[in-house]
Order: structure tokens, then C-alpha cells, then sequence
């Protein structure tokens, strides 16, 4: 008869395997067991070990340190302290937390987690341009830094956009202009036949103006949305700024402007290369040039004289923005990746911010903060330092380059922030939190967003679409199509 072993009351011998002796016989349990001796064991405990029992080594905990994190979710009902481990101990700051951020995002399932993460960030002083607020500055860092996290966007079908979708309402993805809600599409201006450069509404006009790489300037009636008139000029347009009654526009080798007053054109010189940006600032213009110069003007639209002041250099490619901030400071952003921010009496250079690794597309000032977008995926928000520097205090992270920026009040007051990328998309930030109110979709790539009164503002796409949106107050909870 076959004697078969039960239960196992003992450790195994280092290797795996269970002793025989340490087996209890199930059938001496059963009291039928015959034989003598038997090689399994006749009781229910194992006999006593002479050897001493080896331990597990204490698990070395020298190199973990605890840290506190407290974050608040106005959707999450359990305590508020989370306690993380790091094998580095010490603070873990935000500027590479994406450990963190995606820990408690995975625990609350909220796109829109707050987190209270001390940073370690000089605050400004009176140098520079750009300062520092701190409360400001406590609500720009407390929100996650790489949006990738959130869930997935809603997508547009792009065989609707072509007018081939075969699913119809049951389509997955969106069959619509522009997603979210708080904005409006109200009309669409065709007419340019090449990518959109310039938009420009004078301030008591009823008339807005846009140049594209097509040659031409034209003019939309504010009323009809008809093309109320068009200028072929001598190259593309680089760019076009309004300023009273004048009109002014860069062009491949010249700079023009029009006194809409007095329908009178006015051409000022002979350039080398294409203008692709323009500012004014009292009585001086700048003017970025594609070949990375400033050019400086003295200007009396008055008198309509123009004088050759200054030409600023420094960067080594095409000036693709600039914008005048407070302090005497004007600030470049160029294709060669850099930021340059000049005197604007003396005009000599300041600082050169180079944390960008792709061109530089676009700049624009929002309070005391610098924002530069680029298409190296990142949107970065500069401030102030006590030393007197300028360094990122934050930075928003897509999946795709930034192209254009520009900000406006919804009917609420509350400050939202444009991005066109080269998804051919534009996204709406609520500032400055940057939680994604929206988004608008286009055919290609839009180059150009232009603000106007009352919640109007416009963009320009590759195609020479040019669409006007309205702005309303707080979006709604539920997406609109």
C-alpha cells in the first residue's frame, strides 16, 4: 500500500524542497498506517530543530527617506496626505515630477489634480522687466506641468473636413469646427489663396485687414463679412500692424502704409529680405528681419517721416517676433532658439534666454511674466530673479510645436491664452491655472491670431481662411459641437 503525504508544517530547506520528516502521514491521522517504522512523520507538529533558524536580512532602509505631499482633488473623499518614497530622499521638486504628477493623477483619476509642491524659485525684484508675484506664481506651479497626462482629446475627422465621411452622427470623431464651449464660430472669410501672415482691426474701424504669402491685402467688411477691396503688392507679406488711421506692412523687400483716412500708400525704402515682424513704441518701429536684424526707425505718421536710427544684431536667424514691454524693454524671439531682450533707449542688449531648443515662434507679455512659444513642444513662462536674470518659472509640454500666441478676456474678465500649433490646432488656456478650455481645428497650420472688441478674435490659416470667433463667459461642464 502506498502511503501519501498531507499537510506541510514546515519551512523548506533553503532550496525549495520540503524534508520528508517534516510531512505528516495521512494515514497514521486516519489510525491505519501499519507500517514500522514509516518515513513520514507520526505527529501533528514537525520535531524540534537543533539549527537555528536563518532570518531574512533586515531590509537596508539607510537610503529611504519619506516625504509628505499634500495635493487637494474636489472630486476625491479620502484623506488629503499622500506619503511617497524616494531612494534619493529630499524635496522632489515639479521641474521634473512627473513620478509625482502621475502617482496621484493614477490614484484620483482627475485630470485637474492641485498640488501643493514647494519649489525653490527666486523672486523678483526690481531689475528687469518681468517680475515675479508670488501668489501669481503659486497658482502657475500648482497645476501639472506635462499635459500629456489629461485624458485624450477629442480628435477631428478629417474626412469630414474633406467632405468624405462615410459614418456620419455615429463617427468617432468630431464633425465640428472647433471643441468645448465658451466660444462661438461666427463666420468664415475666404478669398487669399496662400497661408494668412497678418490680421490687423483699427481700433474704430469697420473694416479688418489681412495680407497673406499670396501677394495681397484685403479688407472684410465688420458688417457682411464680404471682401470689401484688395491690394496686389510687389512680394508675399511678412506681417502687418495698424496704427490710427495708418496701415503698415512688411513685405519681401520694402515696407508700406496706408492712411485709410486718406487712401494714400506710402512705400519707405529698399530692404534686404522679408519682414517678418513689426512693433511700434511711441515714436520708434521695429522691425525683425529675416535675416535675424532689428531695424529701428524714428517715426512721425503725423508728418509721415520716417528715420533710419539703428540696426540691432545679435541673433543669427529670422526675427519671428518682438513685443514691447514695460521698463524700457523690447523683447526679439528668433529662429536660431533664443530670446533677446534689449534696452529700448540705448538699445543695447540686455539677456539672451536660450532654454529653447527649437525656433523660437512667438512671444507675447502677460502681467509681469514673459511667455515664449517654440517648436520644440514647449510653451515656457519667464520671470524676474533677484539677481537680476530672467529664468523659466514654468512650462507647458505637447505633443506638438507652438506657432502662435496671443491673450484675451473672456465676457467674464477672466484672462485666456491662444496657441495655435502645428497640429493644426488652436488650444484655449484658462490663465493661469492652463487648464484646456478648447479647441479649434483647421485645414492647416493657422500662422496668425488677431484680437478685436467684445470678445471678437480671429485666425489665419495656411489655406487663406481667415475665421472670426466669439468669445463668451465660463465654459460649460459639457463639451459643445
Amino acid at each position: 500500500m502506498a502511503v501519501k503525504a498531507a499537510t506541510r508544517v514546515s519551512t523548506c530547506d533553503g532550496f525549495g524542497r520540503l524534508p520528508v520528516k517534516t510531512q505528516v502521514c495521512t494515514y497514521w491521522l486516519a489510525g491505519r498506517c501499519n507500517r514500522n517504522p514509516c518515513r513520514f512523520m507520526h505527529r501533528e507538529l514537525p520535531p524540534p530543530q537543533s539549527r537555528e533558524i536563518q532570518l531574512a536580512p533586515a531590509k537596508d532602509v539607510r537610503g529611504m527617506q519619506s516625504r509628505k505631499m499634500t495635493w487637494r482633488s474636489p472630486k476625491y473623499k479620502n484623506p488629503e496626505t499622500a506619503t511617497l518614497s524616494s531612494n534619493k530622499g529630499g524635496m522632489h521638486t515639479s521641474r521634473s515630477g512627473q513620478s509625482s504628477h502621475q502617482n496621484v493623477l493614477a490614484n484620483t483619476g482627475n485630470e485637474n489634480v492641485h498640488m501643493d509642491i514647494e519649489m525653490t524659485i527666486a523672486s523678483s525684484s526690481t531689475h528687469g522687466d518681468i517680475q515675479a508675484q508670488p501668489e501669481v506664481l503659486k497658482a502657475v506651479r500648482s497645476e501639472p506641468e506635462n499635459f500629456s497626462s489629461q485624458k485624450a482629446k477629442p480628435k477631428q475627422c478629417k474626412y469630414w473636413v474633406t467632405g468624405n465621411c462615410v459614418h456620419g452622427d455615429k463617427c468617432k470623431d468630431l464633425h465640428s469646427w472647433f471643441s468645448g464651449s465658451g466660444f462661438t464660430l461666427l463666420k468664415k472669410l475666404e478669398g487669399h489663396t496662400k497661408a494668412v501672415t497678418g490680421i490687423s482691426l483699427p481700433s474704430g474701424s469697420d473694416r479688418l485687414y489681412s495680407c497673406s504669402k499670396d501677394k495681397t491685402i484685403r479688407a472684410w467688411d465688420c458688417h457682411t463679412g464680404q471682401c470689401a477691396g484688395s491690394v496686389i503688392t510687389d512680394g508675399e507679406a511678412g506681417c502687418l500692424i495698424s496704427e490710427g488711421s495708418w496701415l503698415l506692412v512688411g513685405l519681401q523687400t520694402a515696407l508700406k502704409a496706408w492712411n485709410l483716412q486718406h487712401h494714400a500708400e506710402f512705400g519707405f525704402g529698399l530692404l534686404a529680405g522679408l519682414v517678418c515682424s513689426m512693433v511700434l513704441d511711441d515714436d520708434k518701429l521695429f522691425a525683425g528681419m529675416e535675416d535675424g536684424s532689428i531695424l529701428v526707425w524714428k517715426l512721425n505718421l503725423e508728418a509721415l517721416t520716417l528715420e533710419a536710427a539703428e540696426m540691432l544684431k545679435g541673433h543669427q536667424g529670422a526675427v519671428t517676433s518682438l513685443i514691447v514691454g514695460s521698463d524700457n524693454r523690447l523683447y526679439s524671439g528668433s529662429r536660431d532658439c533664443t530670446i533677446r531682450v534689449w534696452d529700448r533707449k540705448n538699445l543695447h542688449c540686455l539677456h539672451t534666454l536660450n532654454r529653447h531648443t527649437r525656433a523660437v515662434t512667438a512671444i507675447i507679455c502677460w502681467d509681469n511674466y514673459l511667455l515664449s512659444a517654440s517648436l520644440d513642444n514647449t510653451l515656457k513662462i519667464w520671470a524676474a530673479t533677484e539677481s537680476g536674470t530672467i529664468d523659466v518659472i514654468h512650462e507647458i509640454k505637447e505633443d506638438c510645436g507652438f506657432i502662435a500666441l496671443c491673450g484675451i478676456h473672456d465676457a467674464e474678465a477672466k484672462p485666456i491664452l491662444l496657441c495655435s500649433c502645428n497640429d493644426n490646432t488652436v488650444r484655449l488656456y484658462d490663465l493661469p491655472s492652463f487648464t484646456e478650455r478648447g479647441r479649434i481645428f483647421s485645414k492647416l497650420e493657422v500662422e496668425v491670431i488677431e484680437i478685436g472688441s467684445d470678445g471678437l478674435f480671429f485666425t489665419g490659416d495656411g489655406t487663406g481662411e481667415i475665421s472670426v470667433w466669439k468669445l463668451h463667459g465660463v465654459p460649460c461642464e459639457e463639451t459643445a459641437l
